[in-house]
């Protein structure tokens, strides 16, 4: 990882800044020690001003555990499913603290209202909002915690807390007096928690910004980790489902007699699935057996109420209706269009996209008649907690959620149906009836997942650009056609306007000086759709790069000096990324060799800006990245290690998407991909060296989890160009077409 000394940016955060929050004290864990709890506005990141003047008391439950033995064990109120977020907000923590970093562990928290985002209101991962949301949160919590600490060895050695000192998970007395954390703790523990704490000068951070090795990595790297997929409380069975082929359809009638025979087998049970479905669940003593004799079913689906998608025919009613103005999402005069001296107009089509995470989709639930007990890798804890009551007839109180670590999910385990988790629990209430009793593990397989949704959304651009004779652009019409991923959840009333969804067409425009007008049409279709790694900047991306790259070329210019043209000043972190980027990847002053072309792409995603420079050729007729170099403007980075592999791993799944097979197609209703031999994902022969630079900053740190992934596919399409003098308009690529 290599840092560049470049003048400090102030970036205008696409949130507020964390307040200093009440904190409470709570009793110990069963292992005794210090635990925090903390106080959050009501309704979080979209509470009324009065709720966030007097702030709900959260029941006490455990932030940080300091144990006799010295360890320190933080609890991480997120999933993590790769991002790093199991090491980074330990480090916050253990910072402020003064802790022993090899004296620290973490843990994933369970559902629970006191780990909500601060931001949000809800306890989630998404957003890239983990250290975004919680770097104040998790420093006061860490700082509240030294302060108790010092207060308690002070106590005891009648002396002054100012005068002592802390360091490593020990406090030092002003007489030579010595002791450690968890000498400490219980005394501490009995001390009021401190209303305001001062928090460390970032020049005296110890972790914070030091590029620090994963506290999971030595599990992971050994196969001692244990994700969702790996519970198997006492007596559980596994359980498989045979979905409906089209989504929402019903079961006409099912023989089982065939799957019952299959040894192993328990129960065969119809059940409701999501969007009104209806699927038949086969309950075993593993997964094989119960694949199997899921396998034999024999069913009838009635499709005849639902709606069959077809992709081709789906599309070209997108293009139709995209030749007509949507519902505005930002006005500009178009009038200058038909006197333009140069034009550009295209079309631009994505397909819907499978999120594909390695571990499958999985839940195991342990249901009894007052109680009900689930492990999941969720990245939407409360909501899942809420729908696993409702489904179960419980009480929330009544439902205990761990959160188990995942194996990826790039949006896939943050569903606002809840859509596996609600499955899950029906077939334990209906496994619950049927006379059986003990935990059950629903376990989708690749299939499963990849043919039963949920999906990027496919969409149609449409967009018609007027230049003047210097090159400039006087005018831009643009049109998206799309289905919501707002639209129906509980993030309408705050991210739908004028009929508009926010993440369609996040991105449009920015950072350019450009006369934008921008419609949206929001298609209804009987496809399952959700926010996939970066949203809708995996669209608007590859759309504003490529067009801003095309009107540099039509004007005659340089493509970087022309963004420079248009980036205005107060998007001054663009400006430094970008200029970060061309320095290091040699752009404008180093020979590549023939046959290679750079190509350059900026973004900004979830207050984050990553500028590539890709060096690319054309390999056997397709186009092949050698070469990455990625600058990104995060502000504070937190941990440069983990910044570094998500550029890089975002980078890879960026390159995925412009591969041939990237794509999911429905045939009269039905998902035509079944698993990664007819669904293309990136693999490791595909991936190029990526070369991560990061622009200092001291501003409070912004998202890292998805911003690496919309520039790739323009910088990549970029140098396309360049090399071939075709412009690709598709996703995935296709150079014949083009």
């Amino acid at each position: 990882m290599l840092f560049e000394q470049v003048k400090h940016v102030a970036p205008a955060g696409r949130f507020a800044p964390t307040s200093r929050r009440g904190f409470l004290k709570a009793g110990t864990l069963a292992t005794g020690g210090l635990v925090l709890g903390f106080v959050l506005p009501t309704g979080g990141r979209f509470a009324r001003a009065a709720d966030a003047a007097k702030p709900t008391v959260y029941a006490p439950n455990a932030f940080l555990r300091v144990a006799p033995d010295n360890t320190v064990t933080v609890q991480v109120n997120r999933l993590e499913f790769g991002q790093g977020v199991h090491t980074a907000l330990p480090m916050v923590i253990a910072d402020e603290l003064d802790a022993d970093w090899s004296q620290v562990r973490s843990e994933l928290a369970p559902a629970a209202d006191v780990y909500k985002d601060p931001a949000f209101g809800i306890q989630m991962t998404g957003g890239s909002g983990t250290i975004a949301h919680s770097f104040t949160q998790y420093r006061e919590i860490g700082a509240r915690a030294r302060a108790m600490l010092v207060q308690a060895a002070a106590q005891q050695w009648k002396a002054d807390p100012s005068q002592c000192r802390t360091a490593k998970g020990v406090v030092y007395g002003p007489a030579g007096q010595k002791a450690t954390y968890g000498s400490l703790a219980e005394a501490a523990m009995a001390l009021p928690v401190p209303q305001t704490v001062t928090l460390k000068d970032q020049k005296a951070f110890r972790y914070i910004g030091k590029p620090m090795p994963r506290l999971d990595a030595r599990a992971k790297s050994t196969g001692r980790q244990q994700f969702g997929l790996d519970v198997k409380p006492a007596g559980t069975k596994v359980a498989v489902v045979a979905h409906p082929p089209v989504f929402g359809a019903k079961v006409a009638k099912f023989d089982a007699s065939k799957a019952k025979a299959v040894r192993g087998v328990i129960a065969v049970l119809e059940i409701p699935v999501d969007r009104g479905g209806r699927g038949v669940a086969v309950v075993a003593d593993g997964y094989w057996p119960a694949k199997q004799a899921r396998d034999l079913l024999a069913i009838e689906w009635d499709t005849s109420a639902v709606e069959k998608v077809d992709s081709g025919r789906q599309l070209a009613q997108f293009a139709q209706l995209a030749k007509t103005p949507g519902a505005v999402a930002r006005k500009a005069d178009t009038s200058k269009l038909a006197g333009a001296a140069k034009k550009i107009s295209a079309v631009y089509e994505f397909p819907y996209l499978a999120h594909a995470p390695m571990e499958p989709i999985n839940c195991t639930v342990d249901l009894k008649d007052d109680a009900c007990t689930l492990w999941v890798g969720s990245q939407f804890q409360t909501i899942d907690q809420l729908a696993a009551a409702a489904t179960s007839g419980l009480k929330p109180g009544q439902v205990t959620l761990n959160t188990m670590m995942a194996g990826g999910g790039f949006g896939r385990r943050a569903v606002p149906t809840s859509d596996f988790i609600v499955e899950a629990v029906n077939i334990a209430k209906a496994y619950k009836a049927a006379g059986h009793a003990g935990p059950v593990k629903l376990i989708w397989s690749r299939e499963d997942d990849i043919r039963g949704g949920y999906y990027r959304p496919s969409h149609i651009h449409r967009a018609d650009i007027g230049l003047d004779a210097g090159g400039n652009i006087v005018a831009w019409d643009h049109t998206i056609v799309g289905q919501s991923i707002i639209s129906g959840t509980p993030f309408e009333p705050m991210m739908v306007k004028n009929g508009v969804d926010a993440t369609m067409v996040e991105g449009m425009g920015e950072p350019y000086d450009v006369p934008l007008n921008l419609t949206a049409h929001a298609v209804k279709a009987n496809v399952p759709v959700l926010w996939w790694r970066s949203v809708g900047s995996t669209h608007t991306a590859f759309v504003m790069e490529t067009l801003i790259d095309e009107a540099a070329h039509a004007a005659g210019q340089d493509p970087v000096a022309y963004r420079k043209k248009l980036i205005d000043a107060k998007h001054a972190r663009h400006h430094a990324a970008l200029d970060l980027a061309v320095a290091k990847s040699g752009y404008g002053k180093k020979t590549l060799p023939k046959g290679h072309a750079y190509g350059v792409a900026l973004h900004e995603s979830f207050n984050t800006v990553v500028a590539y420079v890709v060096e690319a050729s054309i390999v056997d007729g397709s186009p092949k990245v050698h070469k990455v170099t990625a600058a990104v403007h995060c502000n504070l980075p937190v941990n440069p290690m983990s910044i570094e592999a998500q550029v890089q791993g975002a980078a890879l799944m960026g390159l995925g998407t412009t591969l041939p097979g990237a794509r999911i197609t429905l045939k009269d209703g039905v998902v035509e991909q079944q698993n990664f031999g007819d669904y293309t994902v990136a693999r490791m022969n595909d991936m190029p060296q990526v070369n991560v630079f990061i622009v200092p900053s001291q501003d409070p740190p912004t998202g890292m989890g998805e911003p690496g992934l919309p520039p790739l596919a323009p910088a990549l399409a970029n140098a396309v160009f360049k090399l071939t003098g075709k412009r690709l308009r598709k996703l995935p690529f296709d150079l014949a077409a083009a």
